[in-house]
């Protein structure tokens, strides 16, 4: 069927779905990224999405321990971390819609129940759930949406992720394999003993999904050493799939920015294209040489101590590396990053752990344990004049140390954690009082913010009005609001009404900034968040400087 650019209609939208095998954490998610960026190279419009097999309804209320960072939407919703991947690499629009898990499904289908919806019947996974999933992939492919790319979490032959295949079989055979493209990732492993790439794991991978239904169309190879021809030969053979649909991704050696032209020197662009019948278009991915380019070749190199409560797992603060990474691309430097456990900042001097470092983050979190370690790094930072950084938690952090260390509050504490603390300087937003449920209850999404015109965040952004997203319970108490303005806190950004304090700064110090969003989640490698370009700037200037 010949598609062509101009009126469409939600049935002549395309789906790409992507699926993994052998074992999980392959990146799916990076893959499905650096797909959409080729896509759009070619001047498609394309949607993302997540099915993520577990049985909560969000991550919300996991253990960063369990799943990572949560990533929030601007609608506010609270997803999975993927959907950053999804946001850094593309212009696709991410909402609710774009993270479903297996309770968010079932939840919908049980309300549905419960209202009668289903006038009686039975209520199965095939057809009920299965239906539900179907929906919840249409409700992305709108009518200007090209190309929609769908990744399932988890690992083919997972229980768990049987519903979501199952649907995925019924979605391709009534939409027409000339609409529908499976993509299925997999491991090829090396055994070091036998200088063997072997394949049979991907064999067997591809083997469940034939069980299933699912005939990939094209397989990618996550591997650590560079594959032969033959084996490519030998895996389309046993796999049942053209040599040519055959892509080897392996481990990229400066940034995961490199993965998209990894792909499109294997002309993945142009196998995509040729099955969906589209013409291809530019294809210019200038920017994306230029980031690649800066990451591999920069001029300048600064150091970032990062000071945070899970601070061993890279993936709870992936959003605040991936944008320090960026601010690092906009001033030409290489970031290294000094992660530092805020529990070993708690007594001591702080010189003897954070010395050196060109500037400090304080990336947000929550509950006591850190929280004092936290405190004396922010007062490190502001009384040695080393540019700092305070996201969320990181902001309530700053106002309690300002509060005990110039103010003279000694007790000066937030109600999560000292509830009959005297002087509570951070406490609960006025919303929150009766909320007795944890998941999705928190101040969510996209805010907007008004700057003063004098200030640092003023001068960063060039705006007075910005909408940044946010997720917390606690805030600034007002109640403290002119002592600490008295004595030298700036109050620099608010709510629009001016009720709330969504940014604090130090005055005569070389950059202080402490939000209570997380500009984080909209940073991109070829368009750093003000914020962050502006604090790698300041940190690159001190470091210049010899201090």
């Amino acid at each position: 069927m010949e598609i062509t650019r101009g009126e469409r209609t939600e049935e002549m939208t395309q789906y790409i779905f992507v699926t993994g095998g052998v074992v999980s954490g392959l990146g799916k998610g990076l893959t499905s990224a650096a797909i959409g960026t080729l896509l759009e190279s070619h001047g498609l419009k394309i949607a993302l999405q997540k099915f993520d097999p577990y049985i909560n309804v969000d991550p919300g209320t996991m253990s960063p321990f369990q799943h990572g960072e949560v990533y929030v939407t601007p609608d506010g919703a609270e997803t999975d971390l993927d959907l950053g991947h999804y946001e850094r690499f593309t212009s696709c629009e991410i909402s609710q819609h774009s993270n479903y898990t297996t309770g968010k499904i079932y939840s919908s289908v049980i309300q549905r129940e419960r209202r009668g919806d289903y006038l009686g019947k039975t209520v199965q996974v095939i057809p009920h759930i299965t239906d539900e999933i179907k929906e919840s992939i249409s409700r992305v492919g709108s009518t200007d949406v090209d190309v929609v790319i769908t990744e399932i979490g988890g690992t083919v032959g997972d229980i768990e992720s049987l519903p979501f295949l199952e649907a995925l079989r019924q979605f391709g055979h009534q939409h027409g394999r000339e609409n529908v493209l499976f993509i299925h990732l997999t491991l090829l492993p090396f055994i070091k003993a036998s200088g063997e790439i072997k394949t049979k794991p991907t064999q067997h991978s591809v083997g469940r999904l034939r069980e299933i239904g699912i005939l990939p169309d094209i397989l990618v190879c996550r591997t650590e050493i560079d594959v032969e021809q033959e084996v490519c030969d030998k895996l389309a053979l046993f796999c049942n799939v053209p040599t040519e649909s055959v892509f080897i991704e392996k481990d990229v050696e400066t940034s995961i920015y490199e993965l998209p032209l990894v792909l499109r020197q294997q002309q993945m662009d142009k196998r995509i294209l040729d099955h969906f019948n589209r013409e291809p278009g530019s294809g210019n991915m200038d920017n994306w040489i230029e980031v690649v380019e800066s990451l591999k070749n920069p001029q300048n190199e600064v150091e970032i101590g990062v000071v945070g409560k899970y601070i061993e797992l890279t993936d709870s603060y992936k959003s605040i590396y991936e944008a320090l990474t960026h601010g690092g691309i906009a001033n030409n430097a290489r970031v290294r990053f000094r992660r530092i456990q805020a529990e070993d900042l708690a007594n001591g001097d702080p010189a003897a752990v954070l010395g050196g470092v060109d500037g400090i983050l304080v990336p947000g979190g929550f509950g006591e344990r850190g929280l004092e370690g936290k405190v004396n790094t922010i007062r490190y930072a502001r009384e040695n004049n080393i540019p700092f950084f305070g996201i969320c938690y990181g902001m309530h952090a700053a106002v309690i140390e300002y509060s005990r260390n110039v103010l003279g509050i000694q007790e000066a504490s937030s109600t999560e954690i000292h509830k009959d603390t005297p002087d509570p300087v951070i406490t609960l937003l006025q919303d929150q009082h009766d909320v007795s449920e944890k998941g999705g209850t928190m101040r969510l999404g996209g805010w907007p913010c008004r700057f003063d015109e004098s200030s640092t965040c003023f001068k960063e952004y060039g705006m007075t009005d910005v909408s940044e997203r946010h997720r917390h319970r606690y805030e600034f108490n007002n109640d403290y609001r002119e002592r600490l303005k008295e004595a030298g806190l700036r109050i620099s950004g608010t709510s629009p009404d001016g009720e709330l304090v969504e940014v604090v700064e130090v005055e005569n110090h070389p950059w202080f900034v402490a939000c209570q969003y997380h500009p984080e989640f909209q940073s991109k490698p070829f368009a750093a968040h003000p914020l962050f370009k502006g604090f790698v700037s300041a940190s690159l200037e001190r470091r210049t400087r010899g201090v």
